[in-house]
């Protein structure tokens, strides 16, 4: 059994990216992308007005101008100003030859075709956004490996980028052991509702992935158990099977990925909850058997799954964001498995939700964190900070 820092390391140093391919903007957000883009345009493509106002050539001392016209956003006025005029123009609008400067309106008195400013504290160039300002034609726009989130999207799109390279996102299977699982609205005696399915199928969605194939739901039996990962295990390149993973006599997971010629990275974590988890290779496909309780298997996913999924998409950080801070009241440290809580982080201090059973749920859906809770090595027994994995989206 190992712990779960080298379960993360055996876990990543599984990864290996996916192919690349070209997909437009508009299909590209939760991706990450896959090279160094460079800027194609300066941005702004050139001085533009910030405001609504009036634009013209900086004269020290002088209020006054005559109104030559207008511009407005997207359209160019048709000749240099002279010395003392100005244009009306508007938010956006490319600054007119011969202006440098631009007054905003609510600064401003119009008669006729004369206008005024007493804006005491305008400055030469003041109220422009110029050329270049933001970026320079060939500059660093986005580095690989970034998440590409609206802002990043927005960013591409006011550069003029419509295209961006990233990694395929992977194909992923499920496998929901068990013949205890029934559907309807009221299973049978000793029959149970089943969730860890479609909670793993709503966990993928969420970054963007949907099952290669329908959930594979083998019952705890030799013949079918092999059946069903061999089919599963053909269309992905990650398979994600719950339940069956422990030591009972119905616990045939193992066995069944041994048979097919996997090889099993481990099996078993110093942790709690899902301390029966084997990661496997086979072939060229990974294999998370994660424990059949349903907080282990969110826990599983959190610490392990989502992390390898985002490195094989590139991702210059696949890990859940850590940080070290103070919990409200001291917590004993037991055991010598690490231990995954349910936390809430709130202006800086971590909060531990009800410790709840395996099989519960309820407290992740206040979380916004899980608290790592490791094994003293020093002899202390208690702690009064602690290791927070931030949960993605929350």
């Amino acid at each position: 059994m190992i712990d779960i820092r080298e379960a993360r390391r055996l876990v990543m140093q599984a990864a290996r990216r996916t192919a690349i391919a070209a997909v437009p903007i508009s299909q590209a957000t939760g991706r990450w992308n896959a090279e160094d883009i460079p800027s194609p345009h300066d941005h702004p493509l050139f001085d533009m007005s910030a405001v609504d106002g009036y634009a013209f050539a900086w004269d020290d001392g002088r209020s006054d101008f005559a109104v030559a016209g207008e511009v407005a956003a997207g359209s160019v006025f048709h000749r240099p100003l002279a010395k003392g005029e100005c244009t009306r123009i508007f938010t956006g609008a490319l600054i007119p030859e011969g202006a440098d400067t631009v007054v905003m309106q609510e600064r401003t008195e119009r008669n006729g075709d004369r206008m005024a400013f007493s804006d005491t504290k305008l400055k030469r160039g003041g109220n422009v956004r110029k050329r270049g300002e933001q970026l320079r034609t060939g500059e660093l726009l986005l580095g690989a490996g970034s998440l590409l989130d609206a802002p990043a999207v927005g960013l591409l799109a006011s550069a003029g980028v419509g295209s961006v390279n990233v990694h395929e996102r992977p194909r992923v299977n499920i496998v929901r052991t068990g013949g205890e699982f029934q559907g309807g609205a009221s299973p049978e005696p000793g029959s149970i509702f089943s969730s860890n399915d479609a909670m793993l199928t709503s966990a993928l969605a969420e970054i963007g992935i949907a099952p290669s194939d329908p959930v594979f739901a083998p019952v705890d039996e030799a013949a079918a158990l092999r059946s069903g990962f061999e089919k599963a295990i053909a269309g992905c390149d990650v398979l994600i099977s719950t339940g069956g993973v422990s030591v009972g006599d119905h616990d045939l997971v193992r066995p069944t990925l041994e048979a097919l010629g996997a090889e099993i990275v481990f099996h078993g974590v110093r942790q709690k909850p899902g301390k029966p988890m084997l990661f496997a290779r086979l072939e060229n496909k990974l294999v998370f058997a994660l424990p059949g309780n349903p907080r282990a298997v969110m826990v599983g996913w959190w610490a392990y799954v989502l992390p390898l999924l985002r490195a094989m998409q590139g991702a210059a950080e696949p890990l859940l964001r850590e940080e070290v801070l103070p919990i409200i009241e001291p917590i004993a440290v037991n055991g010598d498995r690490a231990e995954f809580r349910a936390a809430a982080v709130r202006n800086g201090v971590v909060s531990l939700l009800s410790n709840e059973g395996s099989h519960m749920l309820r407290s992740l859906l206040a979380a916004n964190a899980l608290a790592v809770i490791e094994p003293t090595t020093d002899g202390s027994t208690a702690r009064d900070r602690i290791t927070v994995q931030y949960l993605p989206g929350r």
